[in-house]
């Protein structure tokens, strides 16, 4: 069989920190060449770093060993290969807890670790020239709990081209666990980027494990059997073509527009996604129907990568803490923010006694009531809530004082008030992003260690960046008006949101290609702003992706913060989809009759 025509199947096992245990013995029930499990979210790194200080030793997810263990014998006896970025800030320990677990099982596998992603030595130099955050032009703060950059797929393929069973890396990119599998088994070159693309977008569509294959589709109730869904497997070729697809008797779905949603999340304009290896331009992909849950993917096209890694750094921004309270009755919602108002005068008052200062933020919700909504709320009236306030303090002690007031809800303030569901609360650490990046050369060379020995990785500098690509190349294509009607956008569009930092983005996807001309018309970044005026205070931009019959909106200081650092129920913008998909849009009558049928 030559390189052509050989297949390499890899499995997306884990899709973030606490995904199912169910992901690697299904995997491992059908062909597969090798497992890919993500594990690191932006702010898990901080969490990683805290448990780290607690103990040395710490420092990585341990759900990586303990879910590996019990498939640890099948894997090495198949010769089935994995590659993890479950290292968090401490590949070698978790190294060496998997050695443990290999030694115990009495098996001979190699596990390579990369390291060189720790960009905090650098962070005094950085401050000393006046470094910046990305969107917003802050200064770095005094300390920094950590700063990772992105590292890309070369030091994963050079790994694996030393016989390594087992790659752990730190940070990476998610995408480029999967590219170095595929730079290794078919010899890509590092200037090859319109492979390079291809790798990628494999790896972006396996690293949110089974939200590739139907988690979270917008017409979830098409979706089969959720107690067994499936989870993502790629069957790819050398040319940068591959299907994606599921273990049989899985539930999930696999079609165009699910793997579609996971294809535009959490990236800005599709046409110039930013990696680490190459910046990648999805804005032309294909999907096609290639039998029951199979879905052929082709069209990915690269460029060469920027001069710099992005990096994501943590800091400590005071303390929290979350009260839960749930209030029955006519007027529940007015009730419930009422209580939360008076519990915070209270705290005030307590502070002004002592002469300590204020809240840095406060934030009342009654859920329950659509608070998310804003005045667009329908649900005002509604007889039970739950409030949730929540409190942000530079000091934990005065978070301590606001905790003692809470017991006095049940017998001092609104009737109908049933329950306290978190207890006195506890301060915990606020900890938000900052993000900034950093030339490629100022960075040490990753390095990679298996067995004995540690070798470094040369990565290619890259080019200078581009000048931004247009937000929408308009087409003059527009539909015959005619007779119009008003219908939810649902009707017309399949949606997915997702976080980067503060900005949030909302992939709009067409259900029918005759669609778009009237998405482009109806479904404006003016729009979009006026839809979210409530929850957004920054500008939107929109993108096409004409090969997936999309627009991808992102929109900056959406999330109140972002990540840890905000205080909302959705802090990482996961409803937006579903919100937008209520918007009311203009169709022509005609149009939505020929598509729909009737």
């Amino acid at each position: 069989m030559t390189v052509q025509d050989r297949i390499v199947r890899i499995g997306g096992a884990s899709g973030a920190w606490g995904d199912s245990p169910r992901a690697i013995p299904q995997l491992l029930g059908g062909p597969v060449d090798y497992l890919m499990m993500d594990y690191l979210a932006e702010v898990s790194m901080s969490l990683l770093a805290r448990a780290r200080m607690k103990a040395p030793e710490a420092g990585f997810p341990p759900d990586f060993v303990a879910y590996l263990k019990d498939s640890l014998a099948e894997i090495a006896r198949r010769g089935i290969k994995v590659v993890s970025n479950a290292g968090g800030v401490n590949p070698q320990g978790c190294k060496a807890a998997l050695l443990a677990v290999i030694a115990e099982l009495g098996l001979d596998l190699k596990v390579a670790t990369v390291e060189g992603d720790d960009v905090l030595p650098l962070i005094d130099a950085l401050r000393a020239e006046g470094i910046r955050e990305a969107a917003s032009g802050a200064k770095l703060p005094p300390r920094l709990l950590t700063a990772n950059a992105y590292l890309g797929a070369l030091p994963i393929k050079a790994a694996l081209d030393k016989g390594a069973d087992i790659v752990i890396t730190g940070r990476c990119a998610d995408s480029a666990l999967a590219l170095g599998i595929l730079m290794h088994e078919f010899a890509w070159s590092a200037d090859d980027y319109d492979r390079l693309a291809a790798g990628s977008l494999v790896g972006h569509l396996l690293e949110c494990g089974a939200q590739g294959v139907g988690g979270l589709h917008t017409d979830w109730e098409k979706v089969p059997n959720w107690e067994t869904i499936g989870y993502p497997l790629a069957e790819c070729r050398a040319d940068g073509t591959f299907v994606l697809t599921k273990p049989a008797g899985t539930g999930g779905l696999v079609i165009p527009g699910s793997v579609a949603e996971q294809a535009l999340y959490e990236i800005g304009d599709p046409a110039s996604y930013i990696l680490p290896d190459v910046i990648a331009d999805f804005s032309e992909v294909s999907l096609t129907q290639d039998g029951p849950d199979r879905v052929a993917v082709s069209g990915a096209r690269g460029r060469p990568p920027t001069t710099q890694y992005k990096v994501s750094a943590t800091y400590q921004d005071g303390y929290r803490a979350m009260a839960t309270v749930s209030i029955v009755g006519l007027d529940a919602a007015r009730k419930a923010e009422r209580t939360g108002e008076a519990l915070i005068a209270r705290a005030r008052l307590a502070f002004k006694e002592r002469g300590l200062p204020d809240f840095t933020a406060t934030h009342i919700e009654a859920l329950g009531a659509e608070a998310s909504y804003g005045a667009g709320s329908r649900a005002r009236a509604s007889r039970e809530v739950l409030l949730r306030l929540v409190v942000v303090h530079k000091d934990a002690k005065c978070l301590d004082l606001f905790a003692r007031e809470l017991g006095s809800v049940g017998i001092s303030f609104a009737p109908g008030t049933t329950g306290i569901y978190t207890g006195r609360p506890k301060p915990a650490p606020q900890i938000r992003l900052f993000t900034l990046f950093v030339d490629k050369t100022r960075m040490r060379a990753p390095t990679v260690s298996l067995g004995d020995e540690t070798f470094p990785v040369d990565i290619p500098t890259g080019f200078p960046p581009e000048a931004p690509s247009a937000t929408l190349t308009e087409s003059d294509e527009n539909p015959a008006i005619g007779e119009l009607v008003e219908v939810p956008l649902m009707r017309l569009a399949l949606a997915r949101s997702g976080d980067k930092g503060d900005s949030a983005n909302i992939a709009i996807i067409a259900r029918d290609p005759a669609f778009v001309p009237v998405l482009r018309r109806e479904v404006t970044p003016e729009r979009i702003a006026y839809h979210f005026r409530h929850l957004v205070a920054g500008p939107v931009q929109r993108f096409a992706a004409p090969g997936l019959h999309a627009f991808n909106f992102l929109i900056q200081n959406a999330l109140g913060g972002g990540g840890m650092a905000s205080l909302r129920i959705d802090p990482q913008g996961k409803a937006y989809g579903q919100m937008a998909l209520e918007m009311m849009v203009s169709v022509p009558a005609a149009l939505l009759r020929q598509i729909e049928g009737g």
